[in-house]
Parts: structure tokens; C-alpha cells; sequence
């Protein structure tokens, strides 16, 4: 006996493949469970059916042969399990989720699965100053430039910041200590996303502490490094904010600097008229991921996430 193949319907010969795309569609904005109960369906059927939907997206997607990427990692559960996650940052959407791990052998797998003719044209890769993520793209790709991601770099500088903050906190005793205890997010939180409360409580702060007020300013001032159009300008504005390190007993802000000088080239790249991309996706796709994951909280199919996370940014079908 012969089974006949209907295009018509989807992997699951229960329902038609219009109906699975409508499911699919819903879950986009809705948890598994809300779509499940609300349809009348069992939980797994309708998982099955938006990976059907997720799947097709994919497929009428394509594999991008990209020109600029980003490439990050993203923690999939406790104890420092990730996986690697590249965007292509002109079209604006993440085009490959895997590896084992955050290694050199990880970040091989994607230059494998892209394959030699489409790394050949990847012009700039944007990253954070992993060295696995580095090396594996200069053995791959030695035509591409290396840009260090602006937010990894800044997310070194509030570390440094924090350091001071503790440190203070330790020096100090008493009534001191009141304007410093509590006062994490104020100080590394952009003034302008600050409640009129927590601008108060900073600017108590900074008047109280002349240490953490010298520490605060260079961290602000850091970030116009990244608006020059010339390499000979933000060298001088390095070497200008560095120099004023001097004499100010920050010592975590004398290794952060030490360590922009290690990775100068990376930073600097970003003076070129032609890598001026858009750094912010990458954090922002990171953001999503994170949505994604407290949804599907319990959900240990990787494939799923993996899926979820390649179509986050692509068109509805």
C-alpha cells in the first residue's frame, strides 16, 4: 500500500500545514502553554507545530553570505555552559546559534558551516575581546577586520567602577558609609536613565566622595572615544584620559586602561567611516535571548531555543 504525500499538510498529518504557520505565528508573541490552553491543544503538539513555522522561516530565509558580523555568547544554563551566537549586522538578525562551549574549536563550526566562499567576503567582525573568538576569525577570515564590541569594552570600564565604589565602601566606617551602600546601579546606570530620586542619590554621592566623584567622570568621559572619525584623534583623547589617571589612586582604572592599550587596534577600527556599524544590535539581540529563555523557562530542548533564537528577528510567514 502506497501513502500519498499531501503538501498541504504539516509534519504532524493531523493538522494542516495553514494551521501550523498560524500557531507558529501566535507563539511569536505568546508562551507555549497560553497557546496550548487557549486552542485546545496538548503542550507538545503546538511546540511541534511552531517548530514547523520556525523551520520554514529558515528555509525561505536562506544562508546570508554576510559582510559584517557580530559574534557573541550567550550563557544556556548554570555553571558557564554557552553556546556562540552570530548576527549578521546588515541584515539585522542572527544568522547562527551552536558550538559546544565558547572555544576556538566552537567558533570554527561556524566558519565551517558558512563555508570558505561566503567567509571569504565577511569584511569586519565585531566581537568582545575573547581571544578564542579572535584567533579563530584571523585563521578564517585574515581579510576581516577585528572591532571590539563598544559595550563589552564600557562593561569593563563599570567593572572598574564598581571596584572603587567597594573599595570605599571597605575604607570608610560609620555615617560614611551611608551615601556609598546601596548606590551600585546609580553609579554605573547612564544619568539620563536615572529616576529623579536616583539622580539625587548620586549627586549626594559624588559631593561626598571625592574618589568615586574622579571616578565617575572618567568613566562618562570614556565613551566619547567612539565618536571620532580619525585614529590620530582618539589616540590623543586616550592618551589625554589616561594622563589623568595620574595622582587619582584608581588602580582598576589604570588596568582597564592598560588593557584598551593591549587592544588598541580592535577599538580604534572603529574610526574607519566604513566600519561604522550598528554595535548596539548585538547587546539588544542578547536582550531578546534573555526573553526568550525566562518564557521558555524549564524548556531544556536546545533545538528549540536555537530556533527560536535564529527567526527572532525575521518576518512573520
Amino acid at each position: 500500500m502506497k501513502r500519498e504525500r499531501l503538501d498541504f499538510l504539516a509534519d504532524n498529518p493531523r493538522y494542516t500545514k495553514r494551521f501550523a504557520y498560524y500557531v507558529g505565528k501566535r507563539c511569536r508573541a505568546s508562551t507555549i502553554r497560553d497557546i496550548a490552553e487557549e486552542l485546545g491543544l496538548a503542550w507538545h503538539t503546538v511546540k511541534e507545530l511552531e517548530m514547523q513555522y520556525m523551520r520554514e522561516q529558515l528555509r525561505r530565509a536562506g544562508t546570508p553570505g554576510p559582510k559584517v558580523i557580530g559574534i557573541d555568547e550567550v550563557s544556556i544554563r548554570k555553571r558557564h555552559t554557552y553556546r556562540i551566537v552570530v548576527s549578521d549586522l546588515v541584515r539585522m538578525r542572527p544568522i547562527w546559534f551552536g558550538g559546544e562551549d565558547r572555544s576556538e574549536a566552537s567558533m570554527d563550526s561556524f566558519f565551517e558551516w558558512l563555508g570558505p566562499r561566503k567567509t571569504a567576503g565577511i569584511r569586519l567582525a565585531v566581537m568582545d575581546m575573547w581571544r578564542a573568538f579572535r584567533n579563530s576569525t584571523e585563521r578564517h577570515a585574515p581579510q576581516a577586520h577585528v572591532l571590539f564590541d563598544k559595550f563589552h569594552v564600557l562593561r569593563h570600564l563599570g567593572t572598574a567602577l564598581d571596584t572603587v565604589r567597594k573599595s570605599e565602601y571597605a575604607r570608610l566606617s560609620g555615617k560614611d558609609r551611608r551615601f556609598i551602600k546601596g548606590q551600585k546601579y546609580t553609579l554605573l546606570a547612564h544619568r539620563e536613565n536615572l529616576t529623579l530620586e536616583g539622580r539625587k542619590s548620586l549627586k549626594l554621592l559624588l559631593a561626598a566622595n571625592k574618589r568615586l566623584n574622579t571616578a565617575y567622570l572618567l568613566k562618562e568621559s570614556f565613551g566619547q572615544l567612539w565618536s571620532y572619525q580619525r585614529e590620530a584623534w582618539a589616540r590623543r583623547f586616550f592618551e589625554n584620559w589616561r594622563a589623568s589617571l595620574k595622582w587619582q589612586r584608581l588602580k582598576p582604572f589604570e588596568k582597564f586602561a592598560e588593557m584598551i592599550e593591549r587592544h588598541w587596534d580592535g577599538i580604534a577600527a572603529y574610526c574607519e567611516p566604513e566600519n561604522k556599524v550598528a554595535l548596539g544590535f548585538v547587546e539588544g539581540l542578547n536582550n531578546k535571548i534573555r526573553v526568550i529563555q525566562r518564557r521558555a523557562y524549564g524548556l531544556r530542548d536546545e533545538e528549540y531555543l536555537r530556533l527560536k533564537v535564529l527567526t527572532t528577528m525575521l518576518p512573520p510567514l
